[in-house]
């Protein structure tokens, strides 16, 4: 059709290019909470300083232990830093780059009846907080390469008759096997460990309202009997 004044075509409706109606209550669903997940997942080093030290003591212990000699003839001065490194290595490893490099966790408590218990934790942390796959493979390659060094050394030092040395290398294999075996623990039994924990302490916590019911059902057991006779 043409306008009144005899100008310009003006186009049909039906000649307009189709448009889609989206329904403003319909859910689209956008993942991008996988890909960010993935890519922080894939970084290389999100906790540099814990990574660090998860493998400066440990290796240094075993560097120190095998160039002692060409520093110090002393056998006092290297015996002290080898096994200071190696408690260093242990306190580090259990309370700080365990936690933060791969989010588990393990100790030892003391309930009220005196008897220990050890506690295998593994915690579920944010997406946010998650450990990289380069630091969880780097503490897990630390916790177990390291424990079979010392026991290579073990077997050196019984072969070569260094009776001396054995006192500090079965202390090297001690407290870094600890360490391997509550991991292991934390990565395969942590959360029945976290259940159990939980339904004892639960239980010691409900104990004195037991008593407390059963003392007041006892009471009235023999108020009734008073009243009776």
């Amino acid at each position: 059709r043409c306008g009144a004044g005899g100008g310009s075509p003006v186009p049909a409706a039906d000649a307009l290019p189709p448009q889609v109606l989206v329904d403003d209550t319909e859910d689209v669903s956008l993942d991008f909470g996988s890909e960010e997940e993935l890519a922080l997942r894939k970084a290389r080093i999100r906790h540099p300083l814990a990574t660090f030290f998860h493998l400066f003591f440990r290796v240094s212990a075993i560097i120190t232990y095998l160039f002692c000699d060409w520093f110090s003839n002393s056998f006092v001065a290297c015996f002290v830093t080898i096994l200071l490194l190696l408690s260093f290595d242990f306190w580090s490893v259990k309370n700080v780059t365990g936690r933060l490099l791969v989010g588990l966790r393990w100790w030892n408590q003391i309930d009220e009846d005196g008897k220990s218990h050890w506690v295998f934790e593994a915690k579920r942390v944010p997406t946010i907080a998650a450990s990289t796959e380069a630091e969880a493979r780097i503490f897990w390659l630390g916790l177990i390469i390291c424990p079979v060094i010392w026991t290579v050394f073990l077997f050196s030092t019984l072969f070569s008759l260094k009776l001396k040395w054995l006192a500090l290398v079965i202390a090297g294999i001690s407290l870094q096997t600890a360490n391997l075996y509550g991991y292991i623990h934390c990565k395969l039994g942590g959360q029945t460990s976290i259940s159990r924990v939980t339904s004892r302490f639960l239980v010691t916590a409900d104990a004195p309202k037991r008593q407390a019911r059963r003392i007041s059902e006892d009471r009235i057991e023999e108020h009734g009997k008073t009243t009776t006779r």
